[in-house]
């Protein structure tokens, strides 16, 4: 890939405010059309790298590159980015139609050049019958498509989103995050956005900046960043893993042979090397378990005591817990007819070749840590 196929380029910046450092380190490029997602808990410095790529920070240390050229002084409007944050403001006293030609006039384009450019916007984002429409005669749905049109009428080099949809109530939120990839996909401009909401990321995003603490953890597509995270950290917080601590014993073709330290022996493959006696995490995802009375064969099943069922409509959530006094967490079909499943009785959970994942290091907590995103720090192997 070419430079020029670069819109934004982060080229290790760093942000302090005072002695706290906001962002360090952060090296990256976002390419032309993708819809690119920075996640991460709060504090974890993906707005304030946000704020720099808009111009609403400058970088401590480190250059901001848009469309090739170091733009790290140069002030918001003079950059060729829009935001739209979580409060969308809208002129209360403008039409929709107004709302949107704000940006084309304020550029002072003739009306012969930016109605069309208008209306094609209002298509876009499917409001061309509610143009005549006040802000408050609308949903926040539409609200938001509205601060959309207006963002990109004048079609930006990118389009930076911080956490738009958090106003929202679940259902529209949802329901607008095939909205806003829709629209992205529509209009073919790069789309920057931040949330701390990993479905949202996962459902959205072509590439996912995951940030711990200022540092970018891992960069990759939301199947890379889901079935081979790079540290604990990114498995613990892109959906829910079960964690579990033990030390490398061996290699058997392309997988790592690792002894728990609930005692079983388990097969699991790995993207990077580990050497044997290496302490390493099993990662093991809820819904990859299966439950059985029997040990599966090869080293792909760990036996527990049901400790807890909980009913979530089609599927339950099985609680087991290991020999190490760890829990692990399986995800059942509630249809299925599971009798074996009662409090007390030992349990078998198995899982296909692949769905097991070596880390390095070992969870604060073994178990289930996607909760507890305090303790996803690894002791050194």
């Amino acid at each position: 890939m070419t430079s020029t196929d670069h819109v934004i380029e982060l080229r290790k910046v760093r942000k302090a405010f005072g002695d706290f450092v906001a962002v360090e380190a952060a090296d990256f490029t976002i390419r032309e059309g993708e819809f690119f997602a920075m996640l991460g808990p709060s504090g974890c410095g993906k707005t304030t790298t946000l704020k720099m790529i808009a111009g609403f920070e400058q970088p401590t240390a480190g250059q901001v590159i848009l469309n090739g050229e170091d733009v790290s002084r140069v002030p918001p409007y003079k950059r060729n980015v829009n935001t739209v944050f979580q409060q969308y403001a809208l002129f209360p006293h403008m039409t929709v139609a107004d709302n949107v030609r704000f940006g084309p006039r304020s550029k002072k384009r003739s009306k012969a050049d930016y109605e069309a450019s208008v209306a094609e916007m209002l298509d876009i984002v499917r409001l061309g019958d509610f143009a005549s429409r006040k802000p408050s005669q609308l949903s926040g749905g539409q609200q938001q498509r509205v601060a959309l049109a207006r963002a990109l009428v004048n079609y930006p080099s990118a389009l930076l989103l911080d956490e738009p949809l958090a106003a929202l109530d679940l259902k529209l939120r949802e329901a607008m995050q095939f909205e806003l990839k829709r629209i992205q996909r529509d209009v073919g401009i790069t789309f920057v956005f931040v949330t701390h909401d990993q479905g949202e990321a996962l459902t959205m995003s072509d590439r996912i900046a995951v940030m711990s603490e200022g540092r970018v953890e891992q960069i990759g597509t939301p199947e890379e960043i889901y079935n081979s995270p790079a540290t604990l950290f990114v498995a613990g917080f892109i959906g829910s893993a079960n964690l579990l601590p033990g030390e490398v014993r061996g290699f058997d073709g392309d997988d790592v042979v690792v002894e728990l330290t609930s005692g079983a022996t388990v097969r699991a493959r790995a993207s990077h090397e580990h050497h044997i006696g290496a302490q390493v995490s099993l990662m093991l995802r809820p819904e990859r378990l299966r439950a059985s009375i029997e040990p599966h064969a090869n080293g792909r099943s760990i036996v527990g005591t049901v400790t807890d069922l909980v009913f979530q409509g089609a599927t339950a959530r099985l609680v087991l817990r290991l020999a190490d006094d760890s829990e692990v967490i399986a995800t059942v079909a509630t249809g299925s007819d599971l009798p074996f499943l009662l409090p007390g009785a030992p349990v078998h959970v198995e899982w296909d070749p692949g769905a097991a994942y070596v880390l390095a290091g070992w969870p604060l907590r073994p178990g289930l840590t996607a909760n507890d995103i305090d303790t996803l720090e690894a002791h050194a192997s």
